[in-house]
């Protein structure tokens, strides 16, 4: 056999051989354990989703399901350690608005990309926020609370400690045409503190959050930031039911791979992770924290971010927030 002719044969068999592997690889997945890369502390809200999600996970592809919290920087440490590990399915990344739509117009520089990358999974569930005001606040409405802010141009005030407050406050102002003024804080609990003892007027606090404060009775809500009421609080309108119409500001949770990720594990990720939902644990878990399941898969989930980031972008240049 001719050099040429053994290189051509031993190539031959090389593919081949890729060919018959590569399925193979991707049918065998998984075969040891996964890791949740969550970019918030433990104890956080995402934290506590990879945790009831990652043991409807386990239970269904018979592998362990490893919660791992890289919180820190707005998320930034645990988005580049995903971007950077290897696109095998077994590093997972678990995470929310902030870092994927909310960083780019925050920030001016990012250590990650996050549509480049990343390989979106699955969509797993939309919340809303309530506009809150203390017990006592002469404000018994949405209505209220805006007459007074047209009245009283740069009086009123709201407090925000993370993305989704803040810009749910900024797009408040934008579509009812008021001037209040802006207070950030390191925190949400901080704001909170702050709002009970009347130091802020109102801001939006995230659904759970939100309704301990309101049923140990210390804040009041006037309207909820979805476009449909609450099921745990039906008393409650929208913002767009009490006047400004339109109105929505989500938050959501979502799944990535790392880019470059093959096609079959992102497929069988995103079937497994929409059987999970259907979890007993997965559904109580979601209605105590009165969030809405929204699958979507892959492409679903593409779209629906890229959509979501043009909203963000949107609200914040014309909120004139400088990118830190």
């Amino acid at each position: 056999m001719t050099r040429f002719h053994f290189l051509r044969f031993a190539l031959a068999g090389t593919c081949a051989l890729a060919a018959l592997t590569a399925p193979a690889q991707a049918q065998d997945y998984p075969s040891k354990p996964i890791t949740i890369v969550v970019p918030f502390g433990p104890g956080s809200g995402t934290d506590q989703a990879a945790r009831v999600y990652g043991q409807a996970l386990s239970e269904q592809l018979k592998v362990p399901v490893i919660v791992d919290n890289k919180g820190g920087a707005s998320g930034f440490i645990g988005a580049q350690y995903v971007a950077k590990a290897a696109p095998d399915g077994y590093t997972i990344f678990m995470t929310t608005n902030t870092t994927q739509v909310a960083n780019p117009y925050l920030f001016k520089k990012l250590p990650y990309d996050p549509v480049k990358d990343f390989a979106p999974v699955e969509l797993l569930f939309k919340g809303q926020m309530l506009l809150l005001v203390r017990p006592n606040s002469p404000y018994k409405s949405l209505g209220e609370l805006l007459a007074a802010a047209r009245k009283t141009p740069g009086k009123l005030s709201f407090g925000a400690g993370n993305s989704s407050s803040q810009v749910g406050g900024e797009l408040l102002k934008q579509m009812a045409g008021v001037d209040v003024l802006y207070v950030p804080y390191k925190s949400n609990p901080q704001a909170v503190t702050d709002l009970i003892g009347g130091q802020i007027d109102f801001m939006f606090v995230d659904t759970p959050n939100a309704l301990a404060q309101v049923e140990g009775g210390k804040l009041r809500a006037l309207a909820a930031s979805g476009a449909k009421r609450l099921a745990m609080a039906p008393s409650v309108p929208t913002v767009s039911e009490a006047g400004v119409k339109g109105y929505e500001m989500l938050y959501w949770l979502a799944v990535y791979l790392p880019a470059r990720a093959p096609a079959a594990v992102v497929d069988r990720l995103s079937a497994a992770f929409a059987k999970a939902t259907q979890s007993a644990d997965v559904k109580a878990f979601e209605t105590k924290i009165n969030v809405e399941s929204a699958l979507a898969g892959p492409k679903g989930l593409a779209s629906f971010q890229a959509a979501d980031a043009t909203k963000w972008q949107q609200v914040i240049q014309a909120a004139g927030i400088e990118p830190q």
